[in-house]
């Protein structure tokens, strides 16, 4: 038998995982041992004969699951990105048996004595040290250490359903957004959009002679936006709302009485106390407060905006309606037809001349495609990051393209940590959910799509440019509520004159898009914004009400609570659903975000401050780019976050700039 990948180093370049051994066999095996040996490290740290020092206790515990840490990066990743129905079942044994293990580590009495021992006397240790024993105190009070033994038990019960049950509804997910996938057999009901990639996407689903839409995570379908045929924009949209609504009903309320029941367990209100307790939000009144004042001009705003489409289109909207007439308005009053624009937005120009153009100016960093190196999809790519004196840095992976396989959205995953203390150099992976065209065709993106991979490319410079001692601070080892942000200040090279002109170029001709429609698209940023902040505020709010008073026993229709709630909130507006309605809410029921979406608008304040500063100080240049890996991308989570902020700001947020870029001043 062929020896289990995970059970030594990879010996690979930055031990980056050898996709072409680790099998799904693999999995399991290396699951089994990582627990078992990362708990007999455990317990020779707890039988030390020896006082507790930071270096035989806390340092020690940073060593420690080094197989269980390889297994489940690769594992979760491919999760993600890559599912099939081995993984499937693999997941479903595996979250429980881990959510165990976390808890028998952080529930060891024995382990909480030592570090509490350390913890009362951590000011004789050096500030990043002592950091780092006040976090593992703190997840270790969070955790539970602190409770009663019949407490623990109930709150290991808690946590056990709670993985089941997260695993159970993303699993429901895949399968019926797969379901849901729009398949028609004329093409004629297609026009506005591009037939041949339909017919690419039902190929990829073994459907002949079909054409298929699949479905991307959000309530909104950016084909919405350009098919003429009004029935197959209801269908679309319908597809998209009707998700999980009869799988994952009784999950999601069973989930939010579990959450507020194990926040009241560990002595908070509510799971939203309990989260925001971690976070740099102060309080979930500051929480509850900033959206409260983000609400009334975003809807009037949206208001505003539904009035302009409902002239255009001379009937009642519906909700499938506004972005075919948002497009029609946002041509109108820009001559801006967004279809005309996709030719200049080709992927491997936009990545090359556009993503690595600006961290090339901006951070001196180099990429050197890798096709030596292998990823764990074909569709994968490996690019080595260097230095600019060519020191190497790290590797970054692409994964751009949609399929059955992928949950939709975008996001970035670490698959090897950079750390001093393990002599580790980062491995990040970003992922998009773009349509592949046919074979032999280019992929013209939307500049939405372009916007998303400067997002995700922010991630991945906060994970490349980690420069920490320890595994725990390494890269977005973030508060949750901070994480957003420096993927969203790098949005901001999307339309920086010298990084566009470059990257926004014809796919057959070379030419530069016309400095006309760039105007037109600059000016146009802030069109629609009404509808893009109401629906995001309805998905925040929603998430909102979900954990403070959604662990109520008397909850039991989710739809009836969720409609409720919006209406209690003032952002139930009918043309306007939100961004994500619960029942396919995965960020909040499957991906850590619950109680926690709001940090994409929280970071976003310091984001728009932070855009501010970039302009003050000259824009694009190697001495704002120093200043910032410095000062905040380099930091991981090794110092409180709003501490790296104001040393970097020189004063704390700004609330203003942000107001201005959506419009509600």
């Amino acid at each position: 038998m062929t020896a289990n990948p995970f059970y030594t180093p990879s010996d690979l370049p930055y031990h980056l995982p050898p996709f072409e051994l680790i099998g799904e066999e693999h999995y399991l095996p290396a699951f089994e041992r990582g627990m078992v040996e990362q708990l007999a490290e455990v317990a020779a740290i707890t039988a030390d004969p020896e006082p507790p020092t930071f270096d035989n206790t806390v340092a020690a515990l940073e060593r420690s699951g080094q197989v269980l840490d390889r297994v489940s990066t690769v594992f979760f990743n491919q999760v993600s990105s890559d599912s099939t129905p081995g993984i499937r079942e693999i997941q479903k044994e595996v979250t429980p048996r881990l959510a165990k293990h976390s808890d028998t580590i952080r529930l060891d009495p024995a382990l909480f004595a030592r570090i509490k021992k350390l913890y009362d006397a951590r000011d004789t240790l050096a500030p990043d040290e002592a950091w780092l024993l006040t976090r593992y105190h703190t997840d270790f009070v969070r955790a539970g250490a602190k409770l009663s033994e019949a407490d623990k038990k109930r709150l290991m019960e808690l946590n056990d359903e709670l993985s089941r049950l997260g695993t159970t509804f993303e699993q429901n997910l895949l399968a019926e957004t797969n379901a849901a996938t729009v398949v028609v057999d004329d093409a004629a009901l297609l026009d506005g959009i591009s037939a041949e990639s339909a017919a690419e996407t039902a190929k990829a689903r073994g459907l002949t002679d079909k054409y298929a839409i699949s479905l991307v995570l959000p309530t909104g379908q950016p084909d919405l936006g350009s098919l003429t045929d009004r029935g197959m924009r209801e269908r679309l949209y319908k597809a998209s709302i009707g998700r999980g609504g009869q799988a994952n009903a009784d999950i999601i309320t069973r989930m939010a009485r579990l959450r507020a029941e194990r926040a009241r367990l560990l002595g908070y209100a509510d799971h939203a106390d309990y989260v925001v307790a971690d976070q740099t939000a102060p309080s979930p009144q500051a929480v509850t407060d900033m959206l409260a004042t983000l609400v009334p001009p975003a809807v009037a705003n949206a208001h505003a905006e539904a009035e302009a489409l409902q002239a255009e289109a001379g009937f009642a909207l519906e909700p499938w309606d506004w972005a075919f007439y948002a497009e029609k308005v946002r041509n109108a009053r820009f001559d801006l037809d967004t279809a005309r624009m996709r030719p200049y937005f080709e992927l491997d120009r936009v990545l090359r001349d556009g993503v690595f153009h600006a961290a090339g100016k901006l951070y001196g960093l180099s990429f050197t495609e890798r096709p030596d190196l292998r990823g764990y999809h074909p569709d994968v790519r490996v690019f080595e990051v260097f230095e600019e004196d060519g020191a190497p840095l790290g590797l970054f992976l692409g994964d751009f393209y949609a399929r059955e396989s992928k949950r939709g959205g975008a996001w970035m995953n670490s698959l090897v940590k950079q750390s001093h203390l393990m002599d580790e150099k980062p491995v990040v992976v970003n992922n998009l959910n773009i349509v592949k065209p046919p074979p032999g065709e280019p992929t013209l993106m939307t500049f939405n799509e372009v916007n998303t991979m400067f997002h995700e490319f922010g991630h991945a410079l906060h994970g490349l440019f980690s420069d920490v001692r320890f595994p725990r601070f390494s890269g977005t080892s973030v508060p949750r509520d901070f994480v957003e942000y420096p993927s969203q200040v790098n949005e901001m090279w999307a339309v920086w004159p010298e990084i566009l002109v470059n990257y926004a170029r014809h796919h057959e001709t070379g030419e530069p898009m016309p400095q006309a429609m760039v105007d037109r698209m600059i000016e146009a940023e802030r069109f629609n914004q009404g509808f893009a902040t109401v629906e995001y505020l309805a998905a925040t709010l929603l998430d909102w009400a979900w954990h403070t008073e959604g662990g109520d026993s008397e909850v039991t229709d989710w739809e009836s609570f969720e409609q409720r709630a919006l209406a209690q909130a003032g952002v139930d507006l009918p043309l306007v659903p939100p961004r994500y309605r619960s029942s396919y809410f995965a960020h909040i029921w499957a991906s850590g975000y619950s109680a926690g979406y709001y940090s994409y608008i929280w970071s976003e304040v310091l984001d728009a401050d932070t855009v501010e500063w970039f302009k003050e100080n000259g824009g694009l240049l190697r001495r704002n780019g120093d200043t910032f890996r410095r000062e905040l991308l380099s930091r991981g989570g090794s110092l409180d976050p709003m501490v790296a902020f104001e040393s970097f700001r020189g004063r704390s947020p700004d609330i203003a700039p942000l107001l201005a870029r959506r419009g509600l001043s």
